[in-house]
């Protein structure tokens, strides 16, 4: 089955980071129109994430061409829950995209990692990746467990 692909409005930006940390495609764009949002949701076959009523309103939405759903919880954790029953997401934990940009990471040998983080995380790492696009580098460390542990409560 593959897995959808999803558009938030600036009302869910944390949102946002945590489904990709779940491995999902989220695109999040901090100042975006509706319109905007919605001829990206279009072109692209996302979902629409929002917390804004009047926006699922739209014609384009009510009569099934782009799919939308309202985020109703107001917390974190609560709204990661009621997506994941909503749409029966899984949670990866896979570490694929970058959060900051959304892009697949690239897996990078330890030897290219080695001048770009904590010489305490270099040693105690074997796994890196880079995101091509921003030049962030990841690596599972304690940061991914705690990650890990919150995500086992939710999905």
């Amino acid at each position: 089955m593959k897995r959808p692909k999803f558009i938030l409005d600036q009302m869910c930006g944390r949102l946002a980071k945590w489904l990709r940390l779940m491995g999902y495609d989220a695109t999040y764009f901090n100042d975006i129109t509706d319109g905007e949002l919605i001829d990206i949701a279009n072109k692209e076959n996302r979902v629409i994430l929002t917390r804004d009523a009047k926006l699922v309103k739209r014609k384009i939405i009510t009569r099934g061409h782009i799919e939308a759903l309202i985020i109703d919880s107001d917390t974190l954790d609560a709204q990661l829950i009621e997506l994941t029953k909503r749409l029966k997401l899984d949670c990866f934990k896979s570490l694929e995209r970058c959060i900051e940009c959304n892009v697949e990471l690239r897996s990078i040998p330890k030897s290219e990692a080695k001048n770009n983080v904590p010489p305490y995380v270099y040693k105690t790492q074997d796994s890196f990746s880079l995101c091509p696009s921003c030049g962030r580098y990841y690596w599972k460390g304690t940061h991914w467990k705690h990650i890990q542990k919150k995500l086992d409560g939710i999905c």
